[in-house]
Order: structure tokens, then sequence, then C-alpha cells
């Protein structure tokens, strides 16, 4: 039995599991949204609050502590000056998970792993300018002067 047994196994050993939640989270504080399986959205959302809890703090210490799990400064810095400041007044709850249906190949329950002040880039602005660009009228031709 699995009595008071947290989290996850997902199929993997330890090591794997824990470099999976590290990408996934480093995916999410660089991007602002990721679509992944129910289950790992599920368990990557708790890792996620706790790295933006750490960027909210912002000492050194905290830092110390993102980049040992995140394993990148590009992504720890990001976390620190953008990510982290937007929730500065936020007290948690900085994830959502949007369920999507069922995926394609092996109909696994999909989700967005999102985070909440996240505004998706439609591109419609950039849709009706190409779009002006691509219909043109026929140029009229002068008939020659008989």
């Amino acid at each position: 039995m699995r009595h008071q047994r947290s989290g996850k196994k997902l199929g993997r050993d330890s090591a794997h599991r824990k470099a999976l939640y590290a990408n996934l989270t480093a995916s999410l504080i660089e991007h602002g949204r990721i679509r992944t399986t129910e289950s790992k959205a599920k368990a990557v959302r708790p890792v996620a609050e706790k790295m933006i809890t750490l960027g909210r703090d912002g000492s050194i210490h905290a830092r110390r502590r993102a980049l040992a799990y995140l394993r990148t400064q590009e992504i720890v810095h990001k976390l620190f000056s953008e990510v982290g400041p937007r929730f500065a007044g936020r007290p948690g709850g900085y994830t959502r998970i949007v369920k999507l249906g069922p995926r394609q190949g092996d109909a696994a329950p999909m989700a967005y792993l999102e985070l909440v002040d996240f505004v998706p880039d439609t591109g419609r602005a950039e849709d009706e300018g190409s779009r002006s660009r691509r219909r043109r009228e026929p140029e009229q031709v002068e008939a020659p002067a008989s």
C-alpha cells in the first residue's frame, strides 16, 4: 500500500524524474506556458511554485538555491529579474493547469501549465498586415492608343 507516499513516479527513476521536473520548470519560466500531460503538470506545479517563491525573495541565497535546481544562469536571471517581481504582491498560486483533452497518438490527457498572468500572443495584428500585403488590387493596364 502507498500510505503517506507523496508524488508520482511517472515511470522514471529518481534522477530522471528530478531532471524532468527541472527541465519543465525551466521551460515554464522561459516561455510562460508549456504543453504537457496532466500528470506531469500536476507533479511539476509545486516545484515551479517553489522556484517562483525563491524568485520573489531575491536574496543571494535564494538565487543559489534556484541555480542548484534549474542549472541554467539565463533561466535563473529571468526568474529573478522578470517573473519574481511580477508576483511580488501575490501570496502563492502562481500557476494554473488548463486541461486540453486527449493527445492524438496515445490518448494521454494533455494540459497547459501556465503562469496565471500569461497572455497568449494571438498574432492577429501580424496576420492582418500580411493579409493586406498579399491581397493586391489587380493593376490596371492601359490599352495602347489606336
